[in-house]
């Protein structure tokens, strides 16, 4: 099984346990964002980001370049509490 097969299956089984008009609302949300053309500014598999600079856990600004020189930068994005 790959990877695609995979998630897809693991949609499917949290879907399952999501009431519908909860999983509507969710489809509808996905089918406005892709509509609005937000698609078209993703960046693409294999595509380099842009350089930026953040600030880490304790408030200091580190950029993306500094981590790079050091070896390979993965990026996570935490939503917060849900």
């Amino acid at each position: 099984m790959n990877l695609q097969d995979k998630l897809d299956n693991l949609r499917e089984q949290l879907e399952a346990g999501i009431p519908a008009d909860t999983l509507a609302i969710m489809h509808n949300s996905t089918a406005e964002l892709v509509s609005s053309g937000i698609m078209d500014d993703v960046l693409n598999v294999g595509a380099s980001a842009p350089a930026f600079t953040l600030c880490d856990q304790n408030g200091n600004d580190i950029s993306s370049a500094d981590l790079l020189s050091q070896g390979p930068l993965v990026l996570t994005f935490y939503r917060g509490v849900w």
